[in-house]
């Protein structure tokens, strides 16, 4: 089956009104991929016919402002490796602390500093590199209240992606792990860079929503990268599944929004301390429930 390829330049600088119009409306056809060192980016989709990927332009481009645009739309007619391989231009190794999150094609020109730790990922279509601040701040967060409350506790992955989070915590030392996405297609990605990283039996990945998937389930840490909308429409069942003392960290935040989603999440967990903090045009919230 053939696949087109929508792609459009954008000013690095209108990145977050894209993203931000993105959520808005729900879009799950088109995303925005940045090169932060060339100072560039691309809102692109992929279709299985030409006139779906012009029709989804023209349905966007109704609502957004001319100058966020550096280029005139473009299709193109993708062969099928090219269609699998396409992702693998924005994702670059990175580190935090002593954890390694690298691409499996770069494994034998890597060379892993003595006494650290690598996580081997090839996303392929599903969200969840680490090159992007909403996987960053959760990933940090995680490494941190490692250090400082240990790897005993439960963790759940909510919208897991890649399952580049889980895997991180499995990675971390802990040993009861359930991850899940409403996507399939992100949950068989998942099993696969756990099997690539020896990690198989180490995470419960299935699929479900955060009504489904946290129903019955607790976690002395939870996270959720998940865009902001979506975060508030089910604080009651994400705040359910933290244990008592236990964590919450969200991200997907525009800051932005920040304030607001502050405000929705200490007002439903009254006496819950609330922290945040900012990465670029990016925020998370973490939230600890009393003992």
């Amino acid at each position: 089956m053939p696949v087109f390829e929508l792609k459009i330049e954008v000013a690095l600088g209108a990145v977050p009104a894209i993203e931000d119009l993105l959520a808005e409306r729900e879009e799950q056809r088109l995303m925005v991929l940045e090169d932060k060192p060339a100072g560039r980016a691309w809102l692109t989709g992929y279709f299985e016919s030409r006139s779906e990927a012009q029709l989804a332009w023209t349905d966007f481009a109704a609502c957004i402002d001319a100058e966020w645009l550096a280029t005139e739309p473009e299709v193109h007619e993708l062969a099928d490796v090219d269609w699998k391989e396409s992702y693998k231009a924005h994702f670059k190794a990175w580190q935090f602390g002593s954890l390694h999150w690298v691409p499996v094609w770069e494994r034998e020109a890597f060379k892993l500093p003595a006494g650290d730790q690598v996580l081997w990922l090839d996303p392929g279509m599903a969200f969840g590199t680490g090159n992007h601040e909403t996987t960053r701040l959760v990933v940090e967060r995680l490494a941190k209240l490692t250090a400082e409350r240990g790897n005993k506790g439960r963790v759940i992955d909510a919208g897991c992606g890649s399952g580049i989070l889980a895997l991180s915590a499995a990675k971390l030392g802990y040993s009861a792990i359930a991850a899940f996405d409403n996507d399939p297609v992100a949950v068989d990605v998942s099993k696969e860079n756990a099997e690539m990283n020896q990690l198989a039996n180490r995470v419960d990945f299935f699929t479900g929503d955060l009504v489904s998937g946290l129903a019955g389930r607790q976690a002395e840490l939870v996270l959720a990268n998940i865009q902001s909308d979506v975060l508030m429409r089910f604080k009651t069942e994400l705040l359910g599944a933290v244990a008592p003392a236990g964590v919450l960290v969200l991200s997907g935040i525009l800051a932005q929004e920040l304030a607001q989603i502050r405000e929705t999440f200490a007002t439903a967990a009254p006496g819950w301390t609330v922290d945040s903090r900012v990465m670029g045009e990016w925020s998370d919230l973490v939230l600890v429930r009393r003992r």
